[in-house]
């Protein structure tokens, strides 16, 4: 079996969904993957072998242009330049300067920056502070390799929600360690007892911040506190994480084989290798399995 197309993110979903006890909601994870922006099913299981092979093209995911470069994930250097998408304050959403007037799009804004947001705690190599859109979740954790997580807070922007990441980013890790994220489950953290802890702490600054964008009556900035929220758990399907990680990387070697051991986050596990699928978006890619 063979599949040609052009590769983006994988689409990570629950399978079921179950109350294991009063106090953990519990999902198992699968997985579908995008060829030519078509969600296909995995056209391959645990234990099978796979052939991964780059064809040499790249193809910009916002324009369509071939490009002999990916910039900001997918993207040529024209859109790299002038997406909103591509801007810096996608990464450091406290950065966001729309109310500078210096937006470079203002349907993204209207579309992205100025939907309801979640802070939220996480646990994928350890524990970690993350906000995303309402609607990306709960993709926005599966896509990180969460096995656990928390909302902690619901505010009005994007660049409200990043001033609470950094303000909580003081006390907690905003980044993940994929090398530990592919090397086993991470230790169960109580999240609960770390919200009201961090919500406890920071109170007098979350009042400073609700008061500074209460200010602004244009959009529906407000802050809105989720202590009634229960942790969410999350299996994935992995048979057997890899001693020590080996990254693949399709520039230097274009083709890659190996038995699939399992998926976590954006990244399949095999036995010759770890690949990070989410960063050859706008690649060509031929997927064969045996």
């Amino acid at each position: 079996m063979e599949l040609q197309g052009i590769c983006h993110k994988m689409h990570a979903g629950l399978k079921d969904h179950s109350v294991t006890d009063e106090q953990v909601h519990k999902a198992n994870v699968e997985y579908k993957f995008i060829l030519d922006r078509a969600e296909i099913d995995l056209p391959f299981q645990l234990g099978q072998e796979l052939e991964l092979e780059w064809t040499g093209n790249i193809y910009c995911v916002s324009c369509g242009v071939k490009t002999p470069k990916s910039y900001s994930q997918g993207h040529c250097f024209k859109c790299f330049k002038t997406k909103a998408s591509c801007d810096m304050c996608i990464m450091k959403p406290e950065t966001c300067h729309y109310h500078l007037g210096t937006c470079r799009e203002d349907s993204f804004a209207q579309e992205v920056c100025f939907q309801p947001h979640i802070v939220y705690l996480a646990n994928s190599s350890a524990l970690k502070v993350g906000i995303t859109r309402l609607g990306q979740m709960p993709t926005r954790w599966l896509d990180q390799g969460a096995t656990q997580a928390l909302p902690i807070m619901k505010v009005g922007s994007r660049r409200l929600s990043g001033q609470l990441e950094v303000m909580f980013g003081t006390q907690v890790a905003d980044k993940t360690d994929w090398r530990k994220l592919l090397k086993g489950e991470a230790e169960p953290l109580n999240l609960i007892e770390v919200r009201e802890q961090l919500i406890e702490e920071f109170a007098p600054k979350i009042q400073t911040i609700r008061d500074e964008f209460s200010q602004n009556l244009e959009f529906n900035e407000t802050v809105e506190l989720l202590d009634q929220e229960l942790p969410r758990e999350f299996v994935y399907p992995v048979e057997q994480y890899p001693e020590k990680i080996k990254s693949h990387n399709l520039d230097k070697t274009p083709i890659i084989r190996g038995k699939l051991q399992g998926i976590k986050g954006q990244y399949l596990i095999l036995d010759t290798g770890v690949i990070n699928i989410r960063k050859y978006t706008g690649y060509e890619l031929k997927i064969r399995a045996e």
